[in-house]
């Protein structure tokens, strides 16, 4: 890795700490003036909650506070520093068999000579399941314009290889799924049990109806990858107090969120009479046919931003989106894959207005970013498309802020635009291959002569 940069990034992320840690300090100093010391005791030790989404299946670090609203100080111990440390963190996960470990967690709040405690049980989720391979989401960029978008899949057994599944042909009709008959952006999310997948595209059929507009989603639900139920939400006739002039809604993506214990989808949108690009969020129902409620600005990115991707590490979730830079007089000068962080999901969120892909200093166009681990490696993959060279590539990290310099690419029988990659065990691979065939023989667990 490149060691000044890798100084810059760390300095980044001093900065962007601080300055969420200071905001909140400023508010809590505020609010804790005029109660007694058992009053602010009183008080924090009712506001300290953990949500049920960290404590019934904990795979991630605990967001623990160390200071009140009222402004007293909490400290915390673990009942078993093995699995979870004395500041949250989370040490291991339990064992793949047997049952899940509960780890007993107390906070003591403490204002002057008042002193009170409080007690949580954590259940810290099992071992990540064994994963053999992986799937790719995707549309395809090439052939006859009013076939290409259409919700693909290909497979492969190390994620640099890859076949496409069912002849590179359709998995599922656009027709059936969407409103305007084609679907763009594909994004694939296996859930919380392990076992049901959420997919969530772009309702747009450029080929038939052009750029101009599109004012939805497609979302669908599986729990074997092969049938699909789903739901069409268009954002101006649901919400035509918030979205009456809605132009684009664009490369919706899905994530968990344990603050909340819910699926979040977040989407770019763009009004006919603002050009700024926007992100945008709202919790999906319990069906994952609509959302909960009306949905919310998520970020705001300085240039405006599409095709966000956020992914959670040690701590904090990294947002890896398009950006771009403009100078004084408003004209765009670069664009490229950029990133910010934030602590919660729903930020602050602090840009690095930084390039991540090798490409924006040559000028060469790249969209669709998607971020993914590989398996059984600490080393994640971060993939773009290169839309107007008709190519696919990628670079390499192991802490999310650098990432290798020369580019890699894929070896593929197929022509995916902007997709996106989650891993597949040897049986989940089996049954796509009896569906619709062209899974690699090595994930089937066969040599390529049988």
């Amino acid at each position: 890795m490149n060691g000044k940069r890798l100084k810059v990034n760390k300095g980044f992320l001093f900065i962007a700490t601080s300055i969420l840690l200071a905001s909140s300090n400023v508010m809590v100093q505020a609010q804790s003036l005029s109660k007694t010391n058992r009053q602010k005791v009183e008080a924090d030790v009712r506001g300290i909650t953990i949500p049920a989404g960290y404590t019934q299946n904990l795979h991630w670090d605990l967001p623990l506070d160390s200071v009140g609203k009222s402004g007293s100080l909490i400290t915390w111990k673990s009942a078993n520093p093995k699995y979870i440390d004395n500041k949250g963190r989370l040490v291991k996960l339990s064992p793949r068999s047997g049952a899940k470990i509960n780890v007993l967690l107390s906070a003591t709040v403490q204002s002057g000579t008042e002193k009170r405690s409080k007690t949580f049980k954590v259940i810290v989720a099992h071992q990540e399941q064994h994963y053999d391979g992986y799937l790719f989401t995707y549309f395809e960029g090439s052939g006859p314009g009013e076939q290409q978008e259409q919700l693909r899949f290909g497979a492969s057994a190390d994620a640099v290889h890859w076949s496409a599944l069912n002849n590179n042909q359709p998995v599922v009709a656009s027709s059936e799924i969407s409103a305007t008959g084609g679907i763009r952006d594909p994004h694939i999310l296996r859930g919380e049990d392990e076992k049901t997948f959420y997919l969530v595209a772009t309702d747009m059929h450029t080929t038939k109806d052009g750029w101009d507009y599109n004012p939805g989603i497609t979302m669908l639900k599986s729990t074997d990858l092969i049938h699909w139920t789903h739901g069409i939400i268009n954002l101006e006739k649901a919400y035509p107090q918030k979205f009456p002039n809605v132009k684009w809604v664009w490369a919706p993506q899905t994530i968990y969120d344990p603050a909340a214990g819910k699926y979040m989808v977040y989407f770019t949108v763009r009004q006919k009479d603002n050009p700024a690009l926007d992100f945008y969020c709202a919790y999906a129902n319990q069906d994952f046919t609509g959302f909960e409620a009306e949905p919310k600005l998520l970020f705001k990115a300085k240039y405006g931003a599409i095709d966000g991707d956020i992914i959670y590490k040690n701590g904090l979730y990294h947002f890896f989106y398009k950006g771009n830079t403009k100078n004084g007089e408003g004209k765009e000068v670069a664009n490229g894959i950029q990133q910010a962080i934030g602590k919660t999901l729903h930020g602050p969120w602090i840009e690095d207005f930084k390039y991540v892909d090798a490409y924006s200093a040559k000028k060469v166009s790249v969209e669709g970013s998607g971020i993914f681990k590989l398996n059984n490696l600490e080393e994640f993959i971060l993939m773009y498309d290169l839309y107007r060279d008709h190519r696919y590539e990628f670079q390499r990290s192991a802490d999310l802020f650098n990432f290798s310099q020369t580019p890699e690419s894929f070896t593929k029988n197929f022509n995916p635009r902007h997709g996106t990659v989650i891993s597949l065990t040897r049986q989940e691979a089996e049954r796509l291959n009896k569906q619709w065939g062209g899974v690699p023989a090595e994930l089937l667990g066969k040599k390529a002569s049988d």
